[in-house]
């Protein structure tokens, strides 16, 4: 193919003017391009945050990297502790908090049966009056402390006995209920309880606390006598007298309803401690 005179100016021109627009391009592109590359993109600056970019770089910087990059170049002191932030005391706040202790559980002392007492009097011994009144003249008898008295009646705050015959203050002997019937209830978020009291001569004290049917119980006794532990249906799960003195128990509930803790005196009573635990 053969070109005319025109025509070969014509191209000669084109490619003149594509060669001047590359080099333009390529001046302005390096004269674009920053002599120092950005913080966040130099590895040099990640590792060694202490290697600080130019004054005038820094000025361009949004306030969160400066804040970053003055954080790291500020070493703390040793002794001061590191700021927690917000977030994280809530949880370990919600993590130290105390969990929810026993319920105490103790018998009531009036208002009841008493059947006998036992003289605790401050100044012994103890006088026996023929009338519920204190008069000199009434004086009968006389108890030294730690004597038991059967109860026939009680009045005004005064036990009417029967060997010796009279009437002693309540306030200077110490006495129980002889039968107690009463319900544990754990406190709000709770799942024990501690039971104590004392039986003073005879009686029976018997605690009921509701259990769900393969909820896990755990008995564990604080004195001599372990209370026996009877099922809603009046089957023995714990505390027979043959098997000696058991000091811990744990089981599965059988069933749902209401489990009794029994415990019983034939002569001058005891004191008793338990905490049991349904979960």
């Amino acid at each position: 193919m053969s070109f005319t005179k025109g025509q070969i100016i014509i191209v000669s021109l084109a490619g003149l003017a594509t060669a001047v627009g590359v080099a333009a391009a390529t001046i302005q592109s390096g004269a674009m391009k920053p002599s120092n590359p950005p913080l966040a993109e130099s590895p040099a600056s990640t590792r060694n945050p202490i290697a600080a970019p130019t004054k005038n770089l820094e000025s361009r910087q949004p306030e969160s990297l400066q804040a970053q990059t003055q954080a790291a170049e500020s070493p703390k002191s040793q002794n001061q502790p590191a700021k927690t932030p917000a977030l994280q005391s809530s949880l370990v706040a919600g993590v130290s908090q105390g969990t929810v202790g026993p319920v105490v559980v103790t018998p009531p002392n009036s208002g009841c049966k008493i059947t006998q007492a036992v003289v605790s009097d401050p100044n012994p011994p103890l006088n026996v009056r023929s009338i519920p009144q204190v008069r000199g003249s009434n004086i009968v008898g006389k108890l030294k402390n730690n004597t038991f008295v059967s109860v026939a009646e009680e009045q005004n705050g005064w036990l009417r006995i029967t060997d010796p015959p009279g009437w002693i203050a309540k306030n200077r002997t110490e006495s129980s209920c002889s039968n107690v019937n009463q319900q544990i209830n754990f406190l709000p978020g709770g799942d024990e309880a501690i039971v104590k009291g004392r039986i003073i001569g005879g009686g029976s004290h018997s605690y009921r606390i509701s259990a769900t049917k393969n909820q896990t119980m755990t008995v564990r006794n604080r004195k001599d006598v372990f209370p026996q532990i009877i099922t809603p249906d009046g089957k023995v799960l714990a505390g027979v007298p043959d098997r000696g003195n058991e000091t811990e128990w744990t089981g599965i509930m059988p069933v749902t309803g209401n489990y009794t803790f029994q415990l019983d005196s034939n002569f001058r009573g005891y004191e008793y401690e338990f905490w049991v635990q349904v979960r």
